[in-house]
């Protein structure tokens, strides 16, 4: 009966990470073609409205852990979101094709990711909580940094997708995508993190632990896709943006966004965790510099990295370490 029990939680985790996959598919392609019917340039829309899009089961699994009193899965999921999208998502990508860096990437957005981690790690650490004040923060930034994107993108240093419109797109079908969407990532939100407390708790896993790992790669599972689509396609100049662009919208609108809404303690467990995901990026950076792109040496020096973070952070939540 108890592997039952647990095999349904499992499913239900399943079934909540598609839910938070789809549904975030869903409320993107309704905003995004409702904004370009709304005479919004598709620029505009890329930046924004896809980009926030995509950090939508980040966000709505972080408010959710929250509210639940689950304040570990919560920094958790952005802290091992950020780590896993480096050093695994990017490690494993590099391995299809040597990823090229533009040099807005190497010289504005990867100092960004590195400075808005450092941040977060200074205001959450020393006194303990994320409060709302810490929220406002990340909001101006946030605005801050989507300004600066459409500036660049003006200026030719940065890409739009094409938003393809068709005559199905009628308003009503893209109203009910973005309804529809924003249900199923509630519901996906729920059960995911249901399912996972259920089962940190069968196992022996604290919230922290199950938020940087499962969750945290659940969640993860568009830029996931994305990446190494896009790197496969030979497309590569879309996976690292992709995942740069990610990280910081993790920390400046979930981090942000949860922290409005209710104040997230930030245990001392995590300054680990932060420095790891600094490290990552870092790591990117510097692999960057030379070569101005991410070669499969750098991928497989990557997933080494992550290899031994999970295999420390798995042992230490068991005891085998006490550091």
């Amino acid at each position: 009966m108890e592997i039952l029990k647990m095999l349904l939680q499992v499913l239900l985790l399943v079934v909540g990470f598609a839910c938070l996959v789809k549904g975030a598919d869903w409320f993107v392609e309704g905003a995004s073609k409702i904004a370009v019917k709304c005479n919004i340039p598709e620029m505009i829309v890329g930046l924004t409205i896809v980009a926030l899009g995509t950090s939508a089961p980040e966000a709505a699994v972080s408010i959710k852990a929250a509210f639940s009193n689950d304040a570990g899965m919560t920094i958790g999921n952005v802290l091992g979101s950020n780590i896993l999208n480096i050093l695994m998502i990017l490690g494993v990508a590099a391995l299809f094709a040597a990823l090229p860096i533009k040099k807005n990437t190497m010289r504005i957005d990867l100092p960004i990711v590195i400075g808005i981690s450092v941040l977060m790690l200074m205001l959450g650490y020393f006194d303990g909580v994320m409060g709302r004040l810490d929220g406002v923060i990340f909001y101006v930034l946030l605005v801050a940094f989507i300004v600066y994107l459409i500036i660049s993108a003006k200026k030719g240093n940065s890409d739009g997708e094409g938003i393809e419109i068709t005559e199905k797109d009628t308003p009503l079908r893209l109203i009910l995508f973005i309804v529809v969407g924003i249900a199923v990532i509630v519901l996906g939100s729920n059960l995911t993190v249901n399912a996972a407390s259920v089962i940190a708790r069968k196992f022996g896993m604290t919230d922290r632990l199950i938020g940087l790992t499962i969750v945290a790669f659940g969640t993860s599972l568009p830029e996931l896709v994305t990446s190494c689509t896009a790197a496969k396609k030979g497309q590569t100049d879309i996976a690292i943006g992709n995942i740069v662009g990610s990280n910081v919208l993790n920390i400046l609108f979930v981090v942000g966004s949860t922290a409005l809404i209710t104040p997230v303690a930030f245990a001392k467990d995590f300054l680990l965790d932060a420095i790891v995901s600094i490290i990552a990026a870092v790591l990117l950076l510097v692999f960057s510099i030379k070569n101005k792109k991410l070669t499969k040496l750098g991928g497989i020096v990557m997933l080494i990295c992550y290899a031994v973070y999970f295999a420390f952070i798995i042992l230490k939540n068991y005891g085998v370490i006490n550091i």
